[in-house]
């Protein structure tokens, strides 16, 4: 499903969900019920974040050249549990 814009002479701009590639070039406003033409726009491009505008130019590159793994990846250091100085008062609650 793709978003089209259409802009109606009396009532501005709406928009109309539509099966991709199937918009009409001109659509009857749903107000008013008057012809409006349709209203060519630029894709949104420049507001994708670029994490995922970099992630979908390597899924691309590596559809055919797939990248080539030499070693595992470093495990993470084990990291203890941080345990709290025991308290006089803490001594007398009952043990698990």
């Amino acid at each position: 499903m793709a978003v089209y814009e259409y802009r109606c002479e009396q009532d501005g701009p709406f928009d109309a969900i539509l099966p991709l590639g199937s918009a009409p070039a001109a659509m009857a406003c749903p107000e008013c019920a008057g012809a409006s033409p349709r209203v060519f726009t630029a894709p949104a491009v420049k507001t994708m974040n670029r994490e995922l505008f970099r992630a979908l130019d390597h899924e691309e590159k590596t559809k055919t050249d797939p990248d080539l793994v030499a070693s595992l990846p470093p495990r993470p250091k084990h990291q203890r549990t941080p345990v709290l100085p025991l308290t006089p008062t803490r001594a007398k609650l009952p043990r698990p």
